[in-house]
């Protein structure tokens, strides 16, 4: 039986997937510590959801996006959860480092 596409492309396609998980659950991960070690009045006074709302959101987008349990991050959740992140990372942080006068080590 011939096979259409070389013996090693399933591997590189596993390798290429882990390290795509291992990148969202770190982006995730990130944002969700970030978020937890804020202040919840900063959130209000940026305009934003409220921290427990970033909290839940990010954390339910981690927890979909492991493998075992969640879709996988090549499913709709695991792309909806590391959205959820970018957006929180690249707008709400950057909306509080402001709101901080730039200080902080995040």
């Amino acid at each position: 039986m011939a096979y259409a596409v070389p013996l090693f492309a399933f591997e590189v396609r596993s390798v290429i997937e882990l390290v795509l998980l291992v990148f969202c659950l770190v982006t995730e991960g990130v944002a969700l510590v970030h978020a937890l070690t804020q202040r919840s009045d900063a959130f209000g006074a940026i305009g934003t959801l409220p921290k427990g709302g970033w909290i839940a959101i990010l954390a339910v987008c981690m927890v979909l996006t492991l493998p075992g349990f969640g879709f996988g991050v090549l499913g709709i959740f695991g792309l909806v959860g590391i959205a959820a992140a970018l957006i929180y990372l690249l707008d709400v942080r950057v909306g509080l480092r402001d709101l901080n006068d730039g200080r902080g080590s995040w």
